[in-house]
């Protein structure tokens, strides 16, 4: 490794036997090249990666400098000439030989000149990688259909299409010692929380790993240091619009080199159950989708736990009496038959994951007909549950949150465990317990029941209610905006 600023030497020999050391340029490293120009006779000599930037703009570059042969004779202001005949609307220069090193490894392209201590660095930038695309997990029937991509630079180009605001920022950090993997982190100057920038600084400079090539997932991690608590405190999204809007909220957002996602701070958990759709619609439609998608979630943690409960404890209603079991000459206990359904669709989930796609209809055929109508005729299940866990599994699948889905399929279980064992003290000491860990858990200094808990009247009506823009004035307090206003008051 080199030494920590080593400067760039003027004998253009030695900075050659030097990188040739550090990156072993040549069968070993087939994607990193050279090549020696003699440009007013001077020797030069160019490092570029052939994986990260484009030939032929390479090639436009080179045929560039050598018109500097016929065109200028040798002086004392070579490296000037040289600079000023660049055509590329990127050119910096580089005072030490870690630089051109970094640089060069991110796509860029070094120039070194025999007799100069200094080093003109080109961007040629040309990452691999697929055209923006909507995301599979946040589709819209009216809408944009594009979504970021794993290219950090086209991800932000979508923001600033969307936000042609002057004080909209893009800080750019590098993580990771041996990853060196580029961070954005975006805002809007006038409206972000100066406390809470600061406070993303701090975390972000103080990640001391060797690389992060989980990307976002492995910020969260270092950030927020959530241990094992299964909620999510971020909220990812692939959708610049969805970006945009929370930008113009007040949120900070961090766009992650190779990740298709970004992520959202600070959050609640009633961010996770927002979506896109809602605000594609008229108001009227966009409130009963909301309470659609309430009512969903709602049935994917509690209706098992509460069926189970209400059927083992004979607490059903007379008028209700049809939704327990019609046949009670069942094998297995109720509790061990919701567990081995639960277990199951979790299963199928994975399985339809790892299953491409020309087998996924296949896979949901044996699933739905020899699995779970044999399993009922075998005794294994009774049909009751194997309709209430797959209600359950489908008010899982309308979570918008594919993280807070998970989350809620943990609780789930721990509620159907609390009443299968302990009736109805051990469900209602569970339900306790969760809202109160839910009460007690802070994301950079935001309450996570925020408007519930702490209770706020205004940010819970918007929450139930979905307002139309015109008379949606304020922007929340919880992420403590500069700018409270985000339209004229009236």
């Amino acid at each position: 490794m080199l030494a920590e600023d080593t400067p760039i030497s003027k004998k253009l020999k030695e900075n050659e036997d030097q990188l040739q050391t550090l990156l072993d340029i040549g069968p070993h490293n087939f994607d990193l090249g050279t090549r020696d120009l003699l440009i007013l006779d001077r020797q030069c000599r160019i490092y570029y990666t052939n994986s990260l930037t484009d030939g032929m703009i390479v090639t436009l570059l080179i045929t560039e400098l050598l018109r500097l042969v016929h065109e200028m004779t040798q002086d004392n202001h070579t490296f000037e000439h040289i600079k000023q005949h660049l055509v590329h609307y990127q050119v910096e220069e580089g005072q030490t030989l870690n630089i051109i090193v970094d640089k060069m490894l991110t796509g860029r392209v070094a120039l070194l000149i025999d007799g100069e201590d200094k080093a003109l660095i080109i961007d040629l930038r040309h990452y691999p990688g697929r055209a923006p695309q909507e995301p599979d997990v946040e589709k819209v029937v009216r809408g944009a259909k594009d979504g970021f991509t794993e290219n950090i630079i086209e991800s932000s180009g979508l923001i600033r299409r969307r936000l042609r605001d002057p004080r909209l920022r893009c800080e750019l950090i590098q993580i990771g010692e041996r990853s060196k993997t580029d961070v954005c982190l975006c805002y809007l100057k006038d409206v972000a929380n100066p406390g809470l920038l600061k406070t993303l600084r701090k975390e972000l400079g103080s990640i001391k790993v060797d690389g992060i090539p989980m990307a976002d997932n492995a910020l969260e991690e270092f950030i927020l240091q959530q241990g094992w608590n299964p909620y999510p405190l971020v909220r990812f999204t692939g959708r610049p619009d969805v970006a945009a809007s929370h930008l113009l909220e007040g949120h900070v957002i961090l766009i992650t080199d190779t990740s298709p996602s970004i992520m959202i701070l600070p959050t609640t958990l009633f961010h996770h159950l927002q979506h896109v759709e809602e605000y594609r619609q008229v108001t009227a439609s966009g409130g009963m989708l909301r309470w659609t998608r309430f009512l969903a979630v709602f049935a994917s943690v509690f209706l098992v736990p509460l069926w189970l409960l209400l059927v083992q404890q004979h607490l059903l209603p007379t008028g209700l009496g049809f939704i327990g079991p019609n046949n009670h000459n069942y094998h297995l206990p109720l509790l061990i038959q919701v567990l081995i359904a639960e277990a199951g669709i979790e299963t199928l989930r994975l399985a339809a994951i790892h299953t491409p796609t020309s087998l996924s209809t296949a896979l949901g055929l044996i699933a739905a007909v020899l699995i779970g109508q044999i399993a009922i005729q075998v005794g294994v299940f009774i049909p009751e549950v194997i309709l209430y866990t797959s209600v359950s599994a489908i008010g899982g699948f309308a979570t918008p949150s594919y993280e807070l889905q998970l989350a809620n399929k943990l609780t789930r279980l721990f509620l159907i465990l609390a009443a299968g064992l302990f009736h109805v003290p051990g469900f209602m000491i569970a339900v306790t317990f969760v809202i109160i860990y839910l009460s007690h858990v802070t994301n950079l200094n935001t309450p996570y029941l925020w408007p519930f808990i702490p209770f706020n009247p205004t940010g819970l009506y918007n929450i139930l209610i979905r307002r139309a823009l015109p008379t949606s004035v304020l922007r929340p307090s919880i992420v403590r905006p500069l700018d409270k206003y985000r339209q004229p008051k009236t």
